[in-house]
């Protein structure tokens, strides 16, 4: 399944390398709505929030109204995850509040699954040289990507691997760093990071992984 990918910023459409420089940036938000309307699944990401800088929350209010949602950023606490969903998200994405003082935090996660229910909580491996990176990218911990499949299974509804090395380089997604993933879980796995064509998100689709695209759909390469 293609997922595509909605990253805001300042109140706009943005996209991200390595999710420090901005590469593309578009305020017409309707051409995208209406693209993506189709589609059973839509990833909306609000990078100010991840990082601590501000929010976009009345923008992601209004798309998650309209398109189906897995929304993140800034999701660290129950109240924030209630509120997302209350708000019309399908799921919340869980990343650095999963973490406490760089070690994993299972407790929260069964936290937040009890509150809400695993269904409905997506876990967050944004991996950068093989470890899991938190705090928008900006802090890697000592935490492997297979590491956090094999301790939070219990509590969520799926993992969104990102292979932040590759992310809007449209060089193409790794395939072999997906492969021990999806072994070590039953859960939906969706993989992000470069994808590029068609082809590798049929390719990931025949090992039983879905796929998040933003910058091959914003440039143009894949039709969307």
């Amino acid at each position: 399944m293609l997922i595509p990918s909605i990253d805001l910023m300042g109140g706009k459409i943005v996209q991200l390398v390595q999710g420090r420089k901005k590469a593309l940036e578009f305020d017409d938000f309707e051409e995208w709505v209406t693209r993506f309307s189709k589609y059973p699944l839509v990833q909306l990401i609000d990078l100010d929030a991840a990082v601590g800088t501000g929010d976009n929350v009345e923008l992601v209010r209004e798309l998650t109204r309209r398109l189906p949602c897995q929304v993140g950023g800034g999701i660290r606490s129950v109240e924030a995850a209630r509120a997302a969903l209350a708000a019309g998200a399908l799921r919340v994405i869980l990343g650095s509040a999963l973490f406490a003082e760089g070690k994993l935090d299972q407790g929260f996660a069964e936290r937040m699954s009890e509150a809400v229910g695993a269904s409905r909580l997506v876990c967050a491996l944004d991996a950068i040289g093989g470890r899991v990176a938190i705090h928008g990218w900006r802090k890697v911990t000592d935490v492997s990507p297979l590491h956090m499949i094999q301790r939070l299974d219990p509590w969520c509804g799926a993992f969104l691997y990102t292979h932040v090395d590759t992310e809007g380089l449209l060089q193409g997604f790794p395939q072999e760093v997906i492969r021990p993933l999806r072994e070590a879980t039953a859960r939906q796995l969706i993989a992000a990071g470069g994808i590029r064509s068609r082809t590798e998100i049929d390719e990931l689709q025949a090992i039983g992984v879905d796929a998040v695209v933003g910058m091959a759909i914003y440039q143009g390469l894949l039709l969307a």
